[in-house]
C-alpha cells in the first residue's frame, strides 16, 4: 500500500484540485468512503455569508441604491434606471439571479407609479436579454412574491425576480439537502453580466 501514490498525495491542496468558480470537489479517490456517505463540495467564497457581516440597517432595497454609484460593484447593482434598478441577488436560486426593484419603498403592485412600473418592466426585459446573451441560459423565470404570505423575503419593498434556467439545473440537493450548489461566486457573475448592462 505504501507504494501506491495518487495525484492527490502530491497535491498541496489535499486533493481539492478539481475547482471551478471557487468551488472544489474532494477528488481523492484513494480515501475510504466517508462515514456519512456524502461527497464534500467545498465553496470557500461562501464563508463571508456564513461568518456574517455587518447587517444592513433599514430596508436593503432602499439602502443599496442610496450608496454612491461608485460602490455599485460592491453593492451588486448592475444598472440604475430613472425609477428602478437591477441588482444581483445575494441569495440566488441560480447563478445570475437578479432582481429589478423600484426605488420607491412600496409593497403593493397597485401602489407603484406608472413611470416606475414602466421602468421595472423595461429593466426586466433588459435583464432577460443580458442573461441569455452573457450566460447562455435556456429559459428564464420571471416573477414576484407579493406579500409575506406569498413568500416575499422582503415584503415591504416590491421586487421582481429574474432567474436564469438551464435544462437539468435542479438536482437532489434542493430537495434532499435543502441547499443550492452554486458553481460561481457572486463577484464573478457580476463581472460577467455588467458589460451587458453598460
Amino acid at each position: 500500500m505504501a507504494e501506491h501514490r495518487s495525484q492527490a498525495d502530491s497535491d498541496p491542496w489535499g486533493g481539492l484540485s478539481s475547482t471551478h468558480g471557487g468551488v472544489a470537489r474532494d477528488a481523492r479517490h484513494d480515501q475510504l468512503e466517508p462515514p456519512d456517505g456524502l461527497e464534500r463540495i467545498w465553496a470557500p467564497w461562501r464563508f463571508g455569508y456564513v461568518a456574517g457581516g455587518a447587517p444592513i440597517q433599514g430596508c436593503p432595497f432602499c439602502v443599496l441604491p442610496a450608496r454612491d454609484p461608485g460602490e455599485d460593484r460592491a453593492s451588486l447593482i448592475l444598472q440604475r434606471g430613472d425609477h428602478a434598478y437591477v441588482v444581483l441577488n445575494a441569495y440566488p436560486y441560480n447563478p445570475g439571479h437578479v432582481m429589478v426593484i423600484p426605488y420607491a419603498h412600496v409593497a403593493d403592485l397597485e401602489d407603484v407609479s406608472d413611470d416606475a412600473l414602466g421602468d421595472v418592466w423595461t429593466l426586466a426585459r433588459r435583464a432577460v436579454v443580458v442573461l441569455k446573451q452573457r450566460l447562455g441560459c435556456q429559459g428564464v423565470n420571471l416573477g414576484a412574491n407579493l406579500g409575506s404570505a406569498a413568500g416575499a423575503g422582503i415584503a415591504p419593498h416590491l421586487h421582481i425576480h429574474v432567474v436564469p434556467r438551464w435544462a437539468g439545473d435542479t438536482n437532489f440537493m434542493s430537495v434532499v439537502g435543502a441547499a443550492r450548489v452554486l458553481p460561481r461566486a457572486l463577484q464573478e457573475i457580476y463581472d460577467e453580466l455588467a458589460p451587458g448592462f453598460a
